[in-house]
């Protein structure tokens, strides 16, 4: 991950915007970045490029990073609201930075939200053993549309495009 490349494609509102957050939990920084990078690994390995795309890969992706985020920050804070509110900050920050259409924005919002339920419901198990269950949870995710309700899909993964 190049952070010059990436900031390169944020503008500087947003800039100092994560410059903030990151302020206000410096401890959690390093867990985070190596979450994400660990995130898009397994999703490599498990995926391939599938995971860049608007399918069930991106709705795995999504969930497992903000799941990875609140597991790893956990082991520095032992505090799940906290580590919660974190990786929802940091990761709507990703999705505000990095404009996306209406329609894969919500979605990737949405699944967002299940990495962080998925952390709630099992803190206690291990990374494989959430990688196992998100994988299925991806293989059983939702097909939504412009028309799609999701507030109906409460922590259920959703996607658009068929893999």
């Amino acid at each position: 991950m190049n952070l010059f490349a990436i900031a390169k494609r944020v503008d500087f509102k947003n800039i100092l915007k994560g410059l903030l957050i990151g302020l206000s939990r410096p401890h959690f920084i390093w867990p985070t970045i190596k979450a994400t990078k660990d995130c898009i690994s397994i999703s490599t390995k498990n995926y391939g490029k599938l995971h860049h795309k608007n399918g069930p890969a991106n709705a795995f992706r999504h969930a497992f990073w903000n799941y990875l985020i609140a597991k790893r920050c956990f082991k520095w804070q032992n505090n799940e609201e906290t580590v919660l509110n974190w990786a929802k900050k940091v990761t709507d920050w990703h999705e505000d930075s990095f404009p996306n259409k209406q329609l894969p924005k919500a979605m990737d919002l949405h699944n967002n939200g299940v990495g962080r339920f998925i952390f709630e419901q099992h803190p206690e198990k291990s990374e494989d053993e959430i990688v196992g269950l998100l994988g299925k949870m991806a293989s059983e995710s939702i097909k939504i549309d412009e028309s799609s309700a999701l507030s109906e899909h409460k922590n259920q993964m959703v996607h658009i495009l068929e893999q």
